[in-house]
């Protein structure tokens, strides 16, 4: 611990506090990728960074995301190198955090339709149909998944993977 953690420590009165810092295996890695849906991707137009929440997947090679025309995906068919991020908090002193560098890649033909059922497969089961609680939601017409499908599926490709953590 620093010497200013320690004097913040003293000050709170948490000096029998074990704090462990260190780095994520392999396998934690891919824990922390594989257990969560959302995560950050960060790019960049080489003058301004841009960085947005995304629904993805993790199958141990990829990230598998959609999305719509729009800035994000302008910048990603300009500039193919990416950033994402994925973490996992419980609190300030206990969390876990996976960087990845990559190269984005837009999904065509039989790709794209494995891409699909990964993604589909993974977050549409953990999305909620407002059918569940009628009372809640007034329903106007025929519920579908236009909103939720995307035109343009892609994927990152995996070049560099970093995982951080902090335990108490």
């Amino acid at each position: 611990m620093s010497l200013i953690g320690i004097r913040a420590a003293i000050s709170f009165g948490l000096t029998k506090m074990s704090v462990m810092l260190g780095e994520l295996n392999k396998e934690q890695i891919n824990t922390v990728l594989s257990s969560q849906v959302i995560g950050r991707l960060a790019c960049t137009d080489g003058k301004h960074p841009y960085i947005t929440p995304v629904t993805y997947t993790y199958d141990g090679d990829y990230i598998y995301g959609q999305t719509n025309e729009g800035k994000k995906l302008t910048l990603l068919r300009k500039n193919k190198n990416v950033c994402f991020e994925v973490d996992t908090m419980t609190d300030m002193r206990n969390w876990k955090s996976v960087i990845v560098y990559g190269t984005f890649e837009e999904l065509k033909g039989e790709e794209l339709k494995k891409g699909k059922e990964k993604l589909f497969g993974r977050i549409f089961s953990l999305m909620t149909s407002s059918t569940i609680h009628p009372h809640e939601h007034s329903v106007t017409g025929q519920i579908d998944d236009s909103t939720r499908v995307k035109y343009v599926m892609y994927r990152i490709k995996i070049k560099e993977i970093t995982g951080r953590f902090e335990k108490q």
